[in-house]
């Protein structure tokens, strides 16, 4: 994620972290899913205006919130690192879920290092190839 703003956080949540049926949440889905954990009274709208840039300064409450209904650390808003990690995890999630991906990455458990290496260079030659962008930087590799 390049815009490290709170919109684009949000709406990198909205895009990626999704119920079982696999669309994305709506607003009213998120707020009453808030309200009945008990948490801060939020609106679709206001919600709504926090993905979109027209608000943005929500209270710790509200993000703490936000934060434990998409399943991340309340870090995510504050903390720039913790955001491009998490990100980058959640967009790892997110790619698991297409079936072919899912069984790409299960074929290839046990592999060793040396083979998983040149696995990822061919996948990254491939895309080139197709003309996708560079997926993000693996910190680990």
């Amino acid at each position: 994620m390049a815009e490290h703003t709170l919109a684009a956080k949000l709406d990198h949540l909205f895009g990626v972290v999704r119920p079982a049926g696999g669309d994305e949440y709506s607003f009213e889905q998120v707020a009453d899913a808030i309200r009945a954990r008990g948490g801060p009274t939020i609106s679709a709208t206001y919600l709504w205006q926090l993905r979109k840039g027209l608000r943005d300064n929500p209270t710790k409450r509200h993000l703490e919130a936000l934060a434990g209904f998409f399943g991340v650390p309340a870090a995510y808003f504050f903390d720039e690192s913790e955001a491009e990690r998490i990100d980058a995890e959640l967009t790892l999630l997110s790619a698991l879920r297409e079936a072919p991906v899912r069984q790409i990455a299960l074929r290839a458990r046990g592999l060793s290092p040396k083979s998983l290496e040149t696995i990822s260079d061919m996948v990254d030659r491939v895309r080139e190839l197709e003309g996708l962008p560079e997926p993000p930087a693996d910190t680990d590799r």
